[in-house]
């Protein structure tokens, strides 16, 4: 499978194991059974394609199969006279020279340093001329979706209808910025990332090949974290072995990937799904003191999260993990409503892209987590309707929110939750008396904060009748159609009694900003035939009145047309029909 471990010579260089355990024929290639077999079955009947699109995750040995597939298109043999086999020997010439870079008819080319047309052309050039010593001339593209849009449209047709004597090898980690037209020429094979039990095996064959004591759980740490890449893998692995001298254990690989124990992972996730913020933050803390990176902790809980939503729909998931870890998680996803579950995978996974921006990681973290205490267990929103609608009760099946510990803004949330909705209706109705008069009516839409019917009230409506339980009036064209039902219905939920608005043709008076623009020409005109004012524009040359207001004059648009003060009213919202200037 591998090289002979070099000795102790100092003049003997080096190799990282990612170079010294590239697999050199199908026997060796790791996780990637299914293209094995389609290679191996084309190279035995002869179906030999003339051009292979290869594409996948790093590390998955997309590059590594095109030099495997040219080592068995252009093997002859340990006697020299075979043919293209699934076995290459590895002895003869050719095998020798493939496996050494250094085939004079296997051309390598890094698109992403040679992304011109003019690079192509060569290419191109090189194509007509017939191999010098092996059977076929063979082209490994790497990271072919490098190569500019003319540089494809050149390549084309010679992909097409290549010479007999010519292969084309194409990797790619982008297959979606291959154009169309290149793929439709090519036999795509996708390469699967490696899954985590064969990473396994092979790293630890690979550490027992080095004669490095290394341990089960640092192996899986190691293969979890190289996520399906066998490259990545393997780094790791160099690393780890220098970090530990020899011996490499579990927290040693945890120091050195700056990954969280398991067990604590666990154990902050507990704290925080049951709403204990304090011994959240104690914990989260005691973890980046040990020197968890923050970024990677929120991951390890994203994983988590997933694992225990999988734990609840499918149980048999979790036969694979050690027998303590999977009795803690089945306990959990128990526990767990699938609302808290998927709630938690948002907010985690919003919180992880806050982190990755934050400029200090572990305060992002820290908020994240605390956002993720106060809304972990509450109730999903037809939960808390039916916890309304049962008078405060909790619906079968879901178990009470549980709101988390310390100092916190849960008690206003409890206190709604636990009132029907019945008496949450009736509230206003107690607190507010029936209006008198059409002014007072306008003012309690005031108070109640809807300034478009006030608007439209003053502005766009003659009153010809009011009291209580009635109304009569003449809209404007101005006024909204759904003005009367509009008026009826609230009034009617306000008061607690039933009111009748009504549309008259009856002229009615004129409408309150008419009565208050009277008035107010009134009150101008009283004031600058006052003597005191006419004195002062006498002795100011010059000076004008500007405005002129009553004494203790309220903020309320109604002004004196109500006899009782009503409630102050904020600042309306700017509004296209509604000058700012009244409100």
């Amino acid at each position: 499978m591998a090289e002979a471990t070099p000795g102790s010579d100092p003049a003997t260089p080096y190799r990282v194991l990612a170079r010294k355990y590239r697999p050199v024929d199908f026997t060796t290639l790791v996780g990637q059974e299914a293209m094995v077999r389609t290679l191996r079955n084309a190279i035995a009947t002869g179906r030999i394609a003339h051009a292979f699109m290869l594409t996948g995750v790093r590390g998955v040995g997309k590059t590594t199969t095109a030099r495997i597939i040219a080592r068995a298109l252009n093997c002859v043999g340990p006697d020299g006279t075979g043919g293209p086999t699934v076995d290459p020997c590895g002895v003869c010439d050719n095998c020798k020279a493939i496996t050494e870079d250094r085939h004079v008819d296997v051309i390598e080319m890094d698109a992403a340093s040679r992304t011109g047309i003019d690079d192509v052309r060569e290419l191109i050039e090189g194509v007509r001329y017939r191999p010098v010593s092996a059977r076929y001339k063979v082209y490994i593209i790497d990271e072919v979706h490098m190569l500019s849009e003319k540089a494809f449209n050149a390549l084309l047709k010679t992909l097409e209808e290549p010479p007999p004597h010519v292969k084309f090898l194409f990797a790619t980690t982008e297959i979606r910025k291959v154009p169309v037209t290149v793929l439709s020429r090519c036999q795509r094979f996708d390469l699967k990332r490696v899954p985590l039990e064969t990473l396994v095996e092979h790293f630890g064959k690979i550490a027992q090949a080095e004669k490095v004591e290394i341990s089960p759980e640092a192996l899986t740490l190691i293969a979890r974290a190289a996520d399906g890449s066998v490259r990545d893998g393997l780094s790791m692995l160099d690393q780890a072995i220098a970090h530990g001298g020899g011996v490499v254990d579990a927290a040693q690989v945890r120091d050195m990937l700056g990954l969280a124990d398991r067990s604590r992972v666990l154990e902050l996730f507990e704290k925080t799904m049951r709403g204990d913020a304090p011994g959240m933050v104690a914990a989260l803390g005691e973890m980046h003191d040990s020197g968890a990176d923050p970024v990677v902790v929120l991951q390890d809980l994203l994983e988590l999260t997933h694992w225990v939503t999988r734990l609840k729909v499918a149980p048999d998931a979790a036969a694979a993990t050690a027998d303590s870890e999977r009795a803690q998680g089945l306990a959990m996803a128990g526990k767990l409503s699938m609302a808290s579950l998927t709630r938690a995978w948002t907010l985690l996974l919003k919180g992880l892209q806050e982190t990755l921006a934050a400029p200090s990681p572990l305060r992002a973290a820290e908020m994240a987590l605390i956002r993720l205490c106060y809304v972990a267990d509450l109730p999903s929103p037809g939960d808390a309707i039916k916890m309304l609608q049962n008078g405060g009760g909790v619906p079968a099946g879901t178990a009470a929110p549980a709101m988390p510990r310390g100092n916190g803004g849960g008690g206003a949330v409890a206190r709604l939750a636990t009132q029907p909705v019945a008496a949450v209706a009736a509230q206003p109705a107690q607190a507010m008396p029936a209006p008198r008069s059409f002014a007072e009516v306008v003012a309690l839409f005031e108070s109640r904060r809807e300034p478009r019917m006030v608007h439209s009230l003053m502005h766009h409506v003659h009153e010809v009748r009011c009291e209580p339980g009635l109304i009569e009036f003449r809209p404007e064209p101005k006024a909204p159609p759904d003005l009367a039902p509009r008026l009826s219905e609230l009034l009617s939920l306000w008061t607690g009694r039933r009111w009748i608005a009504s549309v008259s043709s009856a002229e009615g008076k004129p409408t309150l900003m008419q009565q208050k623009a009277a008035k107010a020409d009134d009150l101008r005109s009283s004031a600058e035939n006052n003597e005191l004012v006419m004195a002062i524009l006498k002795t100011f040359p010059g000076a004008k009145l500007e405005a002129v207001k009553r004494k203790g004059e309220q903020t309320s648009m109604l002004g004196e047309f109500v006899s009782d003060e009503p409630p102050p009213a904020e600042e309306y919202p700017a509004d296209d029909d509604i000058p700012e200037s009244e409100f």
